[in-house]
């Protein structure tokens, strides 16, 4: 996350109070110094202890629980689609090398992309876990590419957004919505949209941006779509034909819109709400009144927001079990958490934590938010894809 120019958000309450609760014992010297912590994993690792000259934590879940100890952590820890400048990782990844010494590697790849590689190098796996979009993720489970691991605090997910068998649990959830450049619409005199119909304005359409369906904000976006104008998960006409209407008008289909959004180039754009907000609060490539996130409804008040889970899961046979079962754990105790909500990311453990108040009303969420059958969407999810790519004419599908 770049650092706000406007200081820390105001989170406030207990459940924000503590601090990392992870208790690491230094092996150096004739003594041994010992940072305050419950070792509950609540906020943060268990507690650590000395063993043949290096660290060690408790970590995992019930039947899960273990020690790991800190001689078995490798130089660099690779995770899939844990990078900076997506979902606030870069500041997870620094608190936890900060933390427990370990860096991990940077990794540029959207779930789709994520998928594709541990699929092609699952006999000789190269990351230790998966990271993103929920579903893509129990892909991967069913193509019998993870292995069983809870990680602490495993029992405050909810039970939808979990596999009984530990092999994928959500960290985060993200909605989706519509940012764009207030500052250029009252320039141009363009009304704000309020539906979705209103992106097929030309005005508008001209200089939109929407991601492929192949990453998991873009399945999110084209999945809002549709059911914004009444389609399904068995139907996805509806999507193409709106795809292929703003097409026309000279909507285009790429990722990493930031910077082109930032000079103006594209000055409307439909991701999470994540990206808007963290854009227009903590980025300081902005000004903070130039920026404009809203959630949409269908031309007759359909819902048209998607609310999409992403999560985790380690991968079979994959190495540094160890060092990968404590930046589990580290993700989703209150500390990792938090990281998250810095962003405006929503983390999975949200009730615990007060929600900042740039947030957009609850209300509008309850409007236009709505969840699809997820084992359906698993199961139909690649066909999805491929369907509204090739019928909108994009590259690679």
């Amino acid at each position: 996350m770049t650092p706000s120019r406007r200081g820390a958000l105001s989170l406030t309450g207990a459940a924000l109070t503590a601090g990392l609760a992870g208790c690491v014992t230094s092996s150096s010297g004739s003594g041994s110094e010992t940072a305050s912590g419950d070792g509950s994993g609540s906020d943060g690792s268990g507690g650590g202890s000395t063993a043949d000259g290096g660290e060690t934590y408790e970590v995992g879940h019930g039947d899960f629980q273990t020690t790991v100890s800190a001689s078995a952590f490798p130089e660099k820890l690779f995770v899939y689609a844990v990078q900076t400048g997506w979902s606030n990782w870069g500041a997870l990844m620094t608190e936890f090398e900060k933390t427990y010494g370990v860096p991990l590697n940077d990794d540029q790849r959207s779930s789709g992309e994520a998928l594709s590689d541990l699929r092609a190098n699952s006999q000789d796996p190269t990351h230790s876990a998966y990271n993103g979009g929920y579903t893509f993720g129990i892909l991967a489970m069913n193509d019998g590419l993870t292995q069983a691991y809870k990680p602490a605090d495993w029992d405050k997910v909810p039970e939808k957004l979990k596999t009984d068998n530990g092999h994928m649990t959500a960290t985060r959830r993200m909605t989706t919505t519509v940012t764009y450049r207030k500052d250029i619409y009252e320039e141009e005199g363009i009304e704000p949209p309020e539906t979705w119909e209103d992106l097929k304005r030309e005005e508008i359409a001209s200089k939109t941006q929407y991601q492929p369906p192949n990453a998991a904000v873009g399945l999110a976006g084209a999945l809002s779509i549709n059911n914004a104008y009444g389609g399904s998960l068995d139907d996805v006409q509806p999507v193409i034909d709106y795809y292929n209407e703003v097409k026309e008008k000279g909507a285009v289909f790429a990722g990493n819109v930031e910077q082109k959004f930032t000079k103006g180039e594209v000055h409307t754009f439909v991701e999470y709400d994540y990206t808007g907000l963290d854009l227009k609060y903590n980025a300081d490539s902005i000004a903070e009144d130039k920026v404009a996130t809203t959630l949409l409804t269908g031309p007759n008040g359909e819902k048209g927001a998607f609310n999409q889970p992403y999560g985790y899961g380690m991968l079979k046979g994959a190495p540094n079990p160890e060092a990968c079962k404590l930046f589990m754990d580290y993700v989703l105790s209150l500390e990792g958490q938090r990281k998250f909500l810095d962003a405006f990311v929503r983390p999975i453990r949200a009730p615990e934590l007060e929600m900042p108040e740039q947030f957009p009303p609850q209300s509008a969420y309850e409007e236009t938010e709505f969840q699809v059958d997820y084992g359906k969407l698993v199961d139909e999810q690649e066909s999805i894809i491929s369907e509204i790519g090739k019928g909108v004419g994009l590259t690679g599908y």
